[in-house]
């Protein structure tokens, strides 16, 4: 009778977990992702933080998300794989020309969406590769000029509460450890400006100003969705309810077409 019930139990326990592995299985992704990072340099740590936090995203909501650290693979038929593309600190520049024609395409005809973060705007000639004027116009208009190095705590004021990347966040929010970059120009005339930082709030104070110094913007001259946000230095902005329910609004909502 003992090995009979054992025998009975293990029967259960099986069909259990092949029911199980099943209903995950037949469980439709909503949207593939696509995530450049940068495995190296100062912003590893950042990448170290956003990795895991993206992954638990993916899993709690039901979408696929794939990784890569170089541009040498993305061409057209790698991204018409995903929905949403996702420049996680890496710039724009040691990008092939195959890779930087297929972005421009995959944005120009909205194959699918863009959030790109940080490092995404290091607009310029770097290490010997020249400036992507398509990129800079993409991101209206702009350069590279400065940053904070010793970086600055400061306070973020959201200009269009309305857009739906902003559901659930505040107004204003403050910012701990970040470089604040300067640009030669603010990109506000070419773009849709929905967040900038307060200068006056730079905790220390830095004479490494802007003005007018927009921190999240979207271009709304693309056909695809997209959104550039400023913020994504350090690993503790996603300590950040804020930082983390913007991010995660951005991403659903660079996934859907217009």
């Amino acid at each position: 009778m003992k090995n009979i019930f054992i025998v009975v139990n293990l029967v259960l326990v099986g069909f259990l977990f092949q029911t199980s592995c099943m209903a995950q299985t037949s469980k439709k992704s909503r949207f593939k992702a696509l995530v450049l990072y940068e495995n190296g340099g100062h912003h590893l740590p950042f990448t170290t933080a956003a990795k895991p936090w993206l992954n638990k995203l993916a899993i709690d909501s039901s979408f696929t998300i794939d990784y890569i650290e170089n541009t040498k693979t993305i061409n057209e038929a790698l991204l018409k794989k995903y929905q949403v593309f996702i420049q996680l600190d890496y710039p724009p520049y040691t990008w092939s020309e195959e890779s930087m024609k297929a972005f421009q395409k995959y944005m120009n005809d909205g194959k699918g969406g863009w959030i790109g973060l940080h490092h995404a705007t290091l607009l310029g000639e770097f290490d010997g590769y020249p400036m992507w004027q398509w990129f800079s116009d993409f991101m209206g208009g702009i350069q590279f000029k400065d940053y904070i190095p010793a970086f600055a705590n400061a306070k973020v004021n959201i200009e269009d509460t309305s857009h739906p990347i902003m559901k659930g966040v505040p107004a204003s929010f403050f910012v701990k450890k970040e470089e604040w970059y300067t640009y030669n120009k603010s990109p506000r005339q070419n773009v849709h400006v929905m967040a900038s930082v307060d200068e006056a709030t730079y905790e220390p104070a830095s004479e490494i100003k802007m003005g007018d110094h927009p921190v999240i913007w979207t271009n709304p001259h693309f056909a695809a969705r997209n959104v550039y946000i400023f913020m994504g230095h350090a690993p503790e902005l996603f300590d950040s309810e804020a930082y983390t329910t913007l991010l995660r609004n951005s991403i659903f909502w660079a996934a859907q077409k217009k």
